[in-house]
């Protein structure tokens, strides 16, 4: 499957963003789903997941309450809703791909086989 996220910006503090990564294939709406963020001179980590059927989440305690990962199958999308937007939000964000088909929703970027190619947020104080 290939993935493409967009809807990454500039926003102030306090502001809101929606990203969406969009799919080519088939086999979407039978894969998990996640976003994760690399900040500058950080390790790529996760921000949330989402199960084949929308019906289960996963956030990190850094986005818990704040963001919402959500998806339509039948646009092959999935999206993460940002608000109350940070500083330390800052960070390229990836939309990834788990193809395992388990119950599992992984937080490890190994876990996950194929990624978009990122979109920049930036959040200014």
């Amino acid at each position: 499957v290939q993935l493409q996220a967009f809807g990454g910006g500039l926003v102030q503090a306090g502001g809101s963003l929606r990203l969406s990564c969009a799919a080519a294939g088939r086999a979407f709406s039978t894969y998990a789903m996640g976003w994760f963020r690399r900040a500058p001179g950080k390790e790529r980590e996760f921000v949330a997941a989402i199960n084949w059927g929308g019906s289960r989440t996963s956030y990190a305690d850094s986005v818990k309450g704040r963001f919402t990962i959500s998806r339509d199958n039948a646009e092959n999308t999935v999206y993460l809703q940002m608000n109350s937007l940070k500083p330390e939000d800052t960070a390229v964000y990836y939309c990834a791909a788990d193809s395992s088909r388990g119950s599992y929703l992984f937080t490890a970027p190994l876990s996950y086989d194929y990624w978009g190619q990122g979109t920049l947020v930036t959040v200014s104080s």
